[in-house]
């Protein structure tokens, strides 16, 4: 299934999009890669939403990717004997571990790893940053507090805690089981919530064992400190900017966001453009100026993906949150201003043979009449390098491998293609311009550039580029062998 367009489109799936048909309308409107929630719904309504992805990737004959999302560790108040309760500014407020249920003067926090790291000075936010508390005193059982914003405190609610690495497990025992149930399915991405370090990741790396890509979310001020550790044992970035906008002042969001989409790109790893991208459109068929400014602002700065949360998985209108993404990234990849700002913001960062191979790849496509640059690849790597460059003309990921095919589905321009397992170059050009023609790439008068590794199915060795016809007889003419 062609798209054009190269930034792909993330649908998360919940109640609102959990039976095959609109599953299906979601991927014909434009959907790549799906996202199963594992904050949401049991293991049953994931394994079937698992399942008809897969029959309608059957059906369809492409390559679809499917990122399951941990919890990641919740921090939340306990519960207020009248259910809730009003905050006034400049009011005293206690944290404790105290289980009894709480009134206008404290709450159970029921989490002492946080009182563990508190500081005097620090700020606890409450229900996405509503309320602020400001830390005056605390101990190991608790923290007396200043309201320094007031309003509605309630059972139960998120608490975010930015002026601190909190001494927290990676994975909660919830994340561990979850990780183990969707591996076994055979997700192909898996994002980790609320990373801090480093050390995080790896944690999550052995556990998965190799059977799927790590995502890392980035949606604390300590993953942002330490970003370029988190990018370097990451396979991908999802800049989550609800947390992150919670917990940074929202003024410093956007050029996080710049600066974070572009060092992903320098990296050659895909990053996700996530939260309040389409807002609105849970409840209205059409977004407002704004979001699709939000959205096109993502576009431009050359993320690979832009992702869709509760409009498609809850919102009233799924599939029509979908088209409108997919209408704003065809309108802007078509603006001259696009080539340029995606020209101005490649970087060299060529140190290997597989690293001037797709950059020669693309000044090759650029300069002549190229129709689609075809790259074969094992591990995904020299299709990531391609992407890179971000070329004008279509990629197109050959591999023998079906996980590879569908990782490949998040990649800014890459339309993975199943392919045997090749042993002579000859064939694979051939294979190649039968991919491009199938595919509608291109024609038989047309031209495509191919690149590969010989020896054949080994990682890491793409070492050959051809330029080629795409008329069999003319591939058959030039190389007899």
């Amino acid at each position: 299934m062609r798209r054009h367009r190269n930034v792909k489109i993330v649908a998360t799936l919940g109640p609102a999009s959990s039976d095959y048909d609109t599953i299906r309308a979601l991927h014909e409107a434009g959907a790549d890669v799906f996202r199963l929630n594992m904050s949401h719904g049991e293991h049953a309504d994931i394994a079937e939403r698992h399942r008809i992805i897969r029959q309608i990737e059957e059906d369809t004959g492409s390559p679809i990717a499917i990122l399951a999302d941990l919890q990641g560790p919740k921090l939340r108040v306990g519960t207020f004997a009248r259910g809730e309760e009003e905050l006034i500014e400049g009011a005293a407020f206690r944290l404790d571990l105290d289980d009894a249920e709480g009134d206008a003067a404290r709450v159970n926090l029921p989490h002492p790893e946080i009182f563990a790291a508190l500081e005097p000075g620090a700020d606890l936010l409450v229900n996405d940053g509503k309320i602020r508390l400001r830390v005056r005193t605390c101990g190991p059982d608790h923290a007396d507090c200043e309201v320094v914003a007031g309003g509605t405190i309630s059972n139960r609610k998120g608490v975010n805690v930015p002026d601190v690495i909190l001494p927290l497990a990676a994975l909660s025992d919830k994340d561990r089981a979850d990780l183990e149930f969707v591996c076994e399915l055979g997700v192909d991405w898996l994002a980790l919530s609320f990373v801090q370090r480093p050390e995080d990741v790896n944690e999550g790396r052995v556990l998965v064992n190799g059977r799927a890509a790590i995502m890392s979310k980035i949606e604390k001020p300590a993953a942002v400190k330490c970003f370029d550790d988190i990018l370097a044992v990451s396979d991908g970035i999802m800049v989550a900017r609800g947390d992150l906008g919670v917990e940074l002042p929202v003024q410093n969001v956007p050029p996080i966001q710049k600066r974070l989409v572009r060092k992903c790109r320098a990296m050659a790893k895909p990053v996700i453009v996530a939260t309040q991208m389409l807002e609105s459109m849970i409840e209205s068929p059409m977004p407002t100026r704004a979001e699709v400014s939000d959205v096109a602002t993502a576009i431009y700065e050359g993320a690979d993906a832009i992702m869709l949360s509760a409009e498609s998985a809850a919102g009233d209108y799924p599939v029509e949150a979908v088209q409108t993404m997919d209408n704003v990234a065809r309108e802007v990849e078509d603006d001259p201003t696009y080539r340029e700002v995606i020209e101005a913001s490649r970087r060299a960062n060529r140190q290997t043979v597989a690293d001037g191979i797709v950059a020669a790849a693309r000044e090759i496509a650029e300069t002549t009449d190229i129709k689609v640059i075809c790259c074969y690849t094992e591990s995904g790597t020299t299709a990531l390098l391609t992407a890179r460059e971000r070329p004008k003309v279509p990629i197109i990921g050959l591999t023998s491998l079906r996980g590879t095919a569908r990782r490949l589905a998040l990649t800014w321009g890459v339309h993975p293609v199943m392919t045997g397992e090749l042993t002579r170059f000859k064939m694979a050009v051939i294979n190649a311009a039968r991919a491009a023609r199938a595919e509608g790439y291109a024609e038989e008068s047309d031209q495509i550039v191919v690149t590969a590794g010989v020896p054949f199915n080994v990682p890491g060795t793409t070492n050959i580029l051809r330029v080629a016809p795409c008329q069999e007889s003319l591939i058959y003419a030039t190389d007899p062998g």
